[in-house]
């Protein structure tokens, strides 16, 4: 008889059947901090019903099937009829009607709702980050509806809706509705302006035909889209919906759908028009003024996505360094893969801890909450979602080669890294964005600078970078070419304010130890060794 040589030893089990939520405490600490107490037990009960399904040995299976199975364009039915439909795998509906059901497209409706929202969408992303997309733009479509009162009493409704129906049918004989969004052109870019599709009035008042194509179209199996397009008196926005009242299918081809490095599960195409039937949602020539409220709402979320991805790899990573022996002991006691950690978890935190500050101040929705999101916004999705990949490549090698497998469900986080760094205004576009604020509207800086003022004299690494930030902002010359330095260092301070006055002591100190005093080297894992890197570390493991 042979002997075994396949006896499994020294491997950490898979992170399943735990609470995605409660195992977060900077997640829940954010939660606590910013919502009505009188609504902390109901949420927290919401948030942790999600957290278990995001957790569930279930919802992760549907992650993994959703992205084995790819959506598929079905240009023509076997007749020859143009049906220009997208069929996907059935664990996709599943989580994205679970997505629906849970409110994520809901915070318009509720008390505090967009903080739990917030939340919600960073729990539910960590299971799988592709059903993200038609649930962000259903949420951040209602802002811009809301400029015509009409057209929002019909489908703010809908679009709030906690009942998700797939299939393609007239928007009133569904319980539910999904929007998609449709800006990019070829020759232009996040240059909207440049766009040609072209918008001729129609007899009826309000309505259009579209004709034109549109490079990116996301989210194409929607009830709905807030497009962009050329009309007499200039770019306007557009309500563009997929079938029309009388059933019949409007005029919207899909030409093909994106061959993506990441974001696999989820459907992005190209899409042409052709008389395509449209209303429109504003006045002529303010279409960028009227969708600029999606757009900003749909940062907001590539700000809550990437911290998701980071919150997951982080978790990963410490729950396999928790369990993984080497050298004569657990990953997790060397001093050095301790550095390791303890750097990921401090990135992951200051992500979601601005994350949710952001979703705060739309609950608020006050004059000075405005104006800081006017400045805070473009800075944190400039940012945070750069962090996200090298972040998530350094937790994949914590899992050394098992994290290169695609079995471990990293080489997925990777892939899907980069995306909200690109999506909604790359990082270029979100500098010049910050720029503008700073030189055209003095409230949204002087709301930054009261927001981190609010810290001032409890860190002196703190109030040397603050000092220094002042001094950079006082000197205007060459700021386009500097904009980058200058919208990092904004952004550091803001979530080093945030955790001097919210996180533990000991992340705090090593937060601004590493990113505001200097002492912090190229790469992850170069913290002063001298910090209490344990309790950092120990408050990332994800245990409920």
């Amino acid at each position: 008889m042979a002997a075994s040589t396949h006896t499994v030893t020294n491997q950490a089990p898979p992170l399943v059947g735990y609470d995605v939520f409660t195992a977060d405490k900077a997640l829940t600490a954010a939660v606590e901090r910013h919502l009505d107490p009188a609504l902390l037990d109901e949420a927290r009960g919401e948030l942790s019903a999600l957290g278990k399904s995001s957790g569930s040995a279930q919802v992760q299976e549907w992650g993994v099937l959703a992205n084995e199975n790819p959506p598929k364009l079905r240009t023509h039915d076997r007749y020859g009829n143009r049906i220009d439909e997208v069929e996907f795998h059935p664990s996709w509906h599943r989580l994205l009607g679970k997505g629906v059901s849970a409110g994520l497209t809901a915070a318009w409706t509720r008390p505090g709702g967009h903080v739990r929202r917030a939340a919600g969408f960073v729990v539910w992303s960590q299971a799988e980050a592709g059903n993200g997309c038609p649930l962000s733009m259903t949420h951040a479509a209602v802002p811009a509806l809301r400029t015509d009162p009409a057209l929002a009493a019909e489908w703010e409704p809908r679009l709030t809706s906690t009942i998700y129906e797939e299939g393609l049918r007239p928007a009133d004989r569904k319980a539910g509705a999904l929007f998609g969004m449709g800006m990019t052109e070829k020759q232009g870019g996040s240059d909207v302006r440049a766009n040609t599709t072209v918008a001729s009035p129609l007899a009826e008042d309000g309505t259009y035909g579209l004709t034109g194509h549109k490079w990116f179209c996301s989210a194409p199996m929607s009830d709905g889209f807030l497009v962009l397009a050329q009309a007499p008196g200039g770019v306007t926005c557009f309500l563009l919906p997929r079938v029309l009242a009388d059933g019949t299918r409007n005029e919207f081809r899909i030409q093909r759908l994106k061959d993506k490095l990441g974001n696999r599960s989820n459907a992005s195409s190209e899409v042409e028009f052709d008389g395509t039937w449209a209303r429109r949602v504003g006045d002529e020539g303010r279409g960028v003024r009227t969708i600029i409220e999606m757009v900003a709402m749909t940062r907001l979320d590539c700000v809550l996505g990437a911290a998701a991805l980071m919150r997951q790899a982080v978790a990963q990573a410490v729950h396999h360094c928790t369990y993984r022996e080497a050298f004569g002991g657990k990953l997790i006691d060397k001093p050095l893969m301790r550095n390791v950690l303890a750097d990921l978890a401090l990135e992951s935190e200051a992500a979601t801890t601005l994350a949710l500050r952001l979703a705060a101040a739309y609950d608020d929705g006050g004059e000075q909450e405005r104006a800081f999101l006017r400045l805070a916004l473009p800075a944190a999705k400039y940012w945070v979602t750069k962090r996200c990949t090298p972040l998530v490549v350094e937790a994949s090698e914590c899992l050394g080669g098992n994290g290169y497998v695609e079995e471990s469900g990293m080489p997925r986080l990777l892939r899907e890294s980069p995306l909200n760094s690109i999506w909604e205004g790359a990082g270029n576009v979100q500098a010049l964005d910050v720029l503008r604020a700073i030189q055209r509207e003095p409230a949204a800086l002087n709301a930054f600078l009261q927001e981190v003022g609010k810290a001032r004299g409890a860190d002196h690494r703190l109030d040397g970078a603050i000092k220094d930030l002042l001094t950079e902002l006082a000197d205007l010359d060459g700021i386009e070419g500097r904009a980058r330095r200058l919208v990092e260092r904004i952004a550091l301070v803001l979530q080093g304010s945030l955790l001097v006055r919210f996180a533990p002591p000991e992340v705090a100190d090593t937060f601004c130890a590493s990113r505001l005093g200097g002492d912090w080297g190229s790469a992850f894992g170069t913290l002063p060794h001298t910090l209490d890197l344990a309790s950092v570390v120990e408050r990332a493991r994800p245990v409920g």
